[in-house]
């Protein structure tokens, strides 16, 4: 069977990067770090390559971490392992009322 992996980039991430194809609902993923550790996981959801799911879960309003940097906030509640992309992820720059 073939590896699916994911990659967190930085300690500080919430977040993993997918680098497979064919990811459906319980698909298990090996999700690696730079370090070499490494953690399968299940995947709820459908993601495409190169889109991201949670490492933990992520209350309403906390801070998605990508890369060491907020790259927004959870719209929604987001169980480890969730899909995230922008049904359940807000941008937080350049809105104009922060």
């Amino acid at each position: 069977m073939e590896l699916k992996l994911a990659l967190k980039v930085n300690d500080k991430d919430n977040v993993a990067t997918i680098f497979a194809n064919g990811i459906t609902d319980g698909t298990r993923v090996e999700m690696r770090d730079k370090k070499g550790r490494a953690e399968e996981m299940t995947v709820h959801g459908q993601v495409p390559y190169g889109h991201k799911i949670a490492l933990q879960d992520i209350k309403k309003g906390e801070h998605i971490i990508k890369y060491g940097e907020s790259i927004g906030a959870a719209s929604a509640d987001i169980r480890k392992g969730e899909y995230v992309h922008v049904h359940n992820l807000e941008a937080l720059r350049g809105r104009g009322d922060l």
